[in-house]
């Protein structure tokens, strides 16, 4: 089953591969994208009424906020010790939680899938991947990374069964990322991808290594020992990547057969 949600300020799409019943597969997706208009209601910045925007103008105390924005923020604040302060929800002078929440809730949406029996499944939210299993036998899910300066082509294409995919970039919401320590916004790092085994946290790093621009670079490849690979591309136009990170040769299935190669 394939699905497409608008939520989030994003498309969403749903890929759902396990040999279930058309009514199973229907609920399942139903229930994907009842918790993530869920999350966009309580975490949405742009919502007036959001859980995270009454906790910011000081209308609800932390205490009586749901357990789901508490465990959000406590993670965040782990996540901020663990960047050097290069990941920060105020960073821009009011609380978003953004850099995280987006991963957390496809992380937490693919969870659920997969509890529910469905083993092989893909969600995409606006660059942000989480899939599972496979698309089809002897089959793996491709995920292709966009040319941060040419729209229909890519600079790499990555693979796996069971893996997260994050990026971070100023090529489509331009320099919104902040520099905590300098209160500027980040732009010596055009595109940040990170691998993983979870969505979260490649989402977190992904956004932290982009607010540390050059520095990034040796930050993130600290990160294979744990099992997060990456992918740069720089507002120079040069590109890295870590031993690991899971590209894989295009191909005539891939939508967009880039012809740009970066430099490794």
């Amino acid at each position: 089953m394939h699905h497409v949600e608008y939520v989030m300020g994003t498309a969403v799409t749903i890929d759902i591969a396990d040999r279930l019943p058309e009514a199973s597969l229907s609920s399942l997706v139903e229930q994907v994208c009842a918790w993530l208009h869920e999350v966009d209601r309580r975490f949405s910045t742009y919502r007036y009424d959001s859980e995270v925007n009454l906790l910011d103008r000081g209308e609800v105390r932390l205490g009586s906020c749901s357990s789901d924005l508490r465990a959000v923020l406590a993670t965040c604040e782990s996540m901020r010790r663990e960047t050097a302060g290069y990941f920060d929800v105020n960073a821009t002078g009011r609380l978003d939680p953004s850099g995280y929440v987006k991963g957390w809730s496809v992380e937490v949406a693919s969870a659920r899938l997969a509890e529910a029996g469905s083993v092989n499944h893909c969600i995409n939210a606006g660059g942000d991947v989480r899939s599972r299993g496979r698309p089809g036998p002897g089959r793996s899910w491709r995920v292709g990374i966009r040319h941060p300066w040419q729209v229909d082509k890519l600079c790499w294409v990555v693979a796996g069964t069971d893996l997260a995919v994050a990026t971070s970039g100023t090529y489509e919401r331009g320099l919104h990322v902040i520099d905590p320590h300098s209160g500027e916004p980040a732009k010596a790092l055009r595109s940040v991808t990170v691998t993983g085994p979870d969505l979260a946290l490649a989402d977190t790093y992904a956004t932290a290594s982009l607010a540390m621009g050059l520095p990034g670079l040796a930050w993130l490849a600290r990160l294979a020992e744990s099992g997060y690979e990456s992918a740069v591309v720089t507002e120079e136009g040069q590109a890295f990547r870590s031993d690991g990170f899971p590209a894989v040769p295009f191909s005539t299935d891939d939508r967009h057969p880039g012809i740009w190669r970066p430099e490794v």
